[in-house]
């Protein structure tokens, strides 16, 4: 079966428009709404604007594919109870925000009763992955990952797709992801720390630099931590102030009811909840790393706290079934 490369998309901000851009660039066909302004060279490049959802009816061909990349939360919710009455029976919708799986699990159950399907898409690599090629982790019913498996392939960078499981895989192992990578965040914080208190003055651009190339711990983390010790003069001028969104404080939830010990990943949580009442040289670097992967901002962000308040809608483990 032959698959079109069109969709549309919800949420047309760093990730869900870099996608945009991505992808219309390979010459598929995108079909954008947002809530706020739609960045001009978008609608330059070839983005079909519409300015309400039912536009999505006539816009995109049936069966539709509409991706949606708004934060989690009960915004999901309401926008997913909003599509439901707009579109029609084997339509599928793909939530590439960071929803919490168990969330994803009951919208997969609640929608399919409509005959509406739900991929639970897992994305990373940054806002510029979401450009060049981005790492995507699929979790859905087999019939609805089949369907959009070559647009997702043509978006990832090579090797970086993979269908994780049933539905609300790909949101749990997006949130193990986000657990590893705050505790990698964290040790090589702590490396910065250490290398800033040695007794001796070091070269640490330099040592970065070296470590870049043939180390053990060579990775993109320690690259952008090179390229913003660089360009920022040093961690000095850097808020040790440290937002996040939540996610990997559900993961710690979860952890605990599993009864799955993540001692380091735990640590580096509660690390990070200290970084706002202290100054400390390991959250500078934590901020300029997550500042170079996804734009995060420096110091408070009212747009994260606002998120992380808001983002699990419930709680699964607490459901009935």
């Amino acid at each position: 079966m032959s698959v079109k490369k069109e969709f549309g998309v919800i949420g047309l901000g760093r990730m869900g428009g870099n996608l945009a851009r991505q992808a219309i660039k390979k010459g598929m066909r995108v079909v954008g709404f947002t809530l706020e302004v739609t960045p001009k060279d978008i609608v330059s490049s070839g983005l079909v604007e519409v300015r309400k959802m039912s536009d999505f009816l006539t816009s995109l061909d049936s069966p539709r594919v509409v991706f949606i990349y708004i934060p989690a939360g009960p915004s999901v919710d309401k926008l997913l109870d909003e599509l439901a009455g707009q579109l029609k029976d084997g339509d599928l919708i793909v939530d590439g925000g960071n929803s919490y799986w168990g969330d994803s699990i009951r919208r997969y159950n609640r929608l399919m009763q409509k005959g509406i399907h739900l991929v639970d898409l897992g994305t990373s690599g940054g806002v510029e992955g979401a450009l060049q090629g981005a790492c995507f982790m699929a979790g859905g019913d087999d019939k609805s990952i089949e369907r959009i498996e070559p647009i997702l392939k043509e978006l990832a960078v090579e090797d970086g797709y993979v269908r994780a499981g049933p539905p609300g895989a790909g949101h749990f192992t997006k949130l193990v992801h986000n657990g590893i990578e705050f505790g990698m965040l964290q040790a090589i914080g702590e490396g910065m720390n250490l290398l800033e208190q040695y007794r001796d003055k070091l070269d640490i651009a330099e040592l970065l630099r070296c470590w870049r190339h043939g180390s053990v711990i060579r990775s993109w983390l320690v690259d952008l931590m090179e390229t913003s010790y660089r360009q920022q003069g040093g961690l000095k001028d850097i808020p040790s102030y440290v937002d996040d969104t939540g996610e990997v404080n559900w993961l710690v939830a979860d952890a605990l009811k599993m009864e799955v010990p993540i001692p380091v990943i735990s640590q580096a949580v509660m690390q990070l909840f200290s970084a706002r009442d202290e100054k400390k040289n390991w959250a500078r670097a934590i901020a300029m790393m997550r500042h170079g992967f996804g734009g995060h901002a420096y110091g408070h962000s009212e747009p994260a706290q606002k998120e992380r308040k808001v983002g699990r809608v419930g709680d699964f483990y607490q459901e009935p079934s």
